[in-house]
């Protein structure tokens, strides 16, 4: 067995049942491998877009994801999908050939890039290839984004070396909860904001949270965690609605269960009130308060510590009365607050787009959204039926991954209609991907947000009176460019333009739909203003 076989016979192995990629000839072999091992292949039309299909696929399946790209160039420009994957914490594992001859038009300091974007870099040798492969997906598993070079020179090499039985997981100590336990019982009105750590902990920080009175809330990228409870609030921070808003501010106890309190869960701060206690909870001792500082931190599984609380902590109303309840019920949705709607006929108010695509589309859908001004209307309007329902590759804030996420969360979760959101500008980006779209035979829905420009910055810089040309565009019809690349296209002005859609939902599905929903543009999105400060 070759190097590269071996590898890709110890990933399949070991789990990586789909890689994505684009195929040259430093990474033929091991790609090839996988595919013998029983693995999926998917062949994206750019590295970049490949990376974010990798890194939306291991977040919404909850398993590993594999990208594999050539030397150098394959490399390069995979290299913000691997940054989003590395600073979001999602396990993935990019194989990549090496060029070793210091002449080769390919030659670049692949461990460096890596380094550079906080992956982890490794390189495979013939003597350990089994080892080194194994210890690869290790790495990844601990939420890392981790580069295995794959020398050109090496890789045909025998592997000579056995893989040895992985040893048995420690068990794990019992968490120190005493602290929490005191900062929980003394609360009157204590909010829980669980992120992405905590995505797999829903029914126990529920459950923990009835014993507590403890309203709930996530933040974006664990949206829907808490989508049937009556006393959830939604996200926190700048998509959150101003009940929300409102509620956590007056919390005295805010307890963060795997979510690092950024400024945007927190807009900067202003969400948690002066006087209220904060804690943490993380696996990730680092993390704990990385943001701000907290009153009381625990290092441990979000599960483990839920359930260990819930065991010592006494019954308490906390922060839910009736008339709590009451004002969730008819405020907790960013759709039950009243709007003037802004569509004139040629344009139509995002938000009056949202909440009629919100009506027609299947519940059991599985959304990704893109970047930009418009982000804010699909991410608070669009509801998900659980917390693999939403995909929100927002960590190094690119715009152009809308498209591809929604590829690899449509490939998690093959039972929910794929409903991709996305700009003008991202999707413009992105738009090599629809042909894999195409390809793949999926049956999703491109929303574009088309206001003919970067919406962000005509509103940060537009009020100040800076001159526009250079984020102004030409309009663009997406929905002829979603026909030629064989999808079904649809020209939204107005509401009643969306029966397309519906006639399309009723139909065989047979081929994907791109709504090219023409929006206004008067002004930002709720949420920008505060976003900006962050600039």
């Amino acid at each position: 067995m070759t190097v590269a076989e071996a590898v890709g016979r110890v990933l399949a192995d070991l789990g990586a049942d789909h890689v994505f990629g684009v195929v040259g000839s430093g990474n033929f072999h091991v790609t090839n491998a996988l595919v013998a091992a029983g693995a999926r292949y998917v062949a994206a039309r750019h590295e970049g877009g490949a990376a974010t299909m990798a890194d939306a696929y291991a977040r919404t399946g909850g398993g590993l994801g594999v990208l594999s790209v050539h030397q150098g160039c394959g490399l390069t420009n995979a290299m913000t999908g691997i940054a989003e994957a590395a600073k979001s914490g999602t396990p993935l594992l990019v194989l990549a050939g090496e060029a070793t001859s210091p002449r080769s038009n390919f030659a670049v300091d692949q461990c460096a890039l890596a380094a550079a974007v906080g992956a982890v870099p490794l390189r495979v040798r013939a003597a350990s290839a089994h080892r080194d492969a194994a210890h690869a997906v290790r790495l990844a598993r601990e939420n890392r984004a981790v580069l295995l070079n794959l020398p050109l020179d090496v890789q045909g090499e025998p592997a000579t070396d056995v893989l040895p039985p992985a040893p048995p997981a420690p068990p794990a100590p019992p968490p120190d909860v005493a602290q929490l336990a005191a900062l929980l019982a003394a609360a009157r009105r204590p909010v829980f904001v669980a992120g992405r750590g905590a995505r797999h902990a829903g029914p126990a920080l529920a459950a923990l949270g009835a014993r507590c009175g403890a309203l709930l809330a996530t933040s974006a990228v664990a949206h829907g965690l808490f989508r049937d409870d009556p006393w959830s609030l939604g996200i926190s921070g700048g998509f959150a609605t101003p009940l929300a808003a409102e509620l956590i501010a007056a919390a005295d106890l805010v307890v963060a269960w795997g979510c690092a309190l950024t400024g945007w869960t927190t807009r900067h701060g202003t969400l948690i009130g002066p006087d209220a206690r904060v804690a943490q909870v993380d696996v990730d001792p680092a993390a704990i308060g990385g943001h701000r500082p907290v009153d009381g931190g625990v290092v441990g599984d979000v599960r483990a510590v839920a359930e260990a609380l819930a065991d010592v902590v006494e019954p308490a109303p906390g922060y839910r009365s009736a008339e709590v309840a009451a004002r969730i019920a008819g405020a907790g949705r960013w759709r039950d607050v009243p709007f003037a709607d802004e569509s004139d006929g040629r344009r139509i108010d995002p938000r009056a787009l949202s909440v009629r695509l919100d009506d027609l589309l299947p519940a059991r859908r599985v959304v990704g959204v893109d970047s930009g001004n418009f982000m804010g209307y699909p991410s608070a309007y669009l509801s998900v039926p659980d917390e693999r329902g939403f995909c929100f590759t927002q960590a190094f804030q690119s715009v152009g991954l809308g498209l591809a996420t929604t590829i690899g969360a449509a490939l998690a979760r093959p039972d929910h209609l794929p409903v991709a959101a996305l700009g003008d500008g991202g999707a413009l980006m992105g738009v090599a991907e629809l042909e894999t779209v195409v390809r793949l035979g999926l049956p999703m829905v491109v929303v574009v947000y088309n206001d003919a420009a970067y919406g962000a910055e005509v509103h940060h810089f537009g009020p100040a009176g800076h001159p526009l040309d250079a984020v102004r565009f030409p309009d663009t019809d997406f929905a002829a460019l979603g026909r030629g690349f064989g999808c079904a296209g649809l020209t939204v002005r107005r509401a009643e333009d969306l029966a397309g859609l519906a006639d399309w939902l009723a139909g065989p599905r047979d081929r994907p739909l791109v709504v090219d929903a023409k929006v206004t543009g008067r002004r930002g999105a709720w949420w920008l203003e505060e976003a900006f400060r962050g600039h």
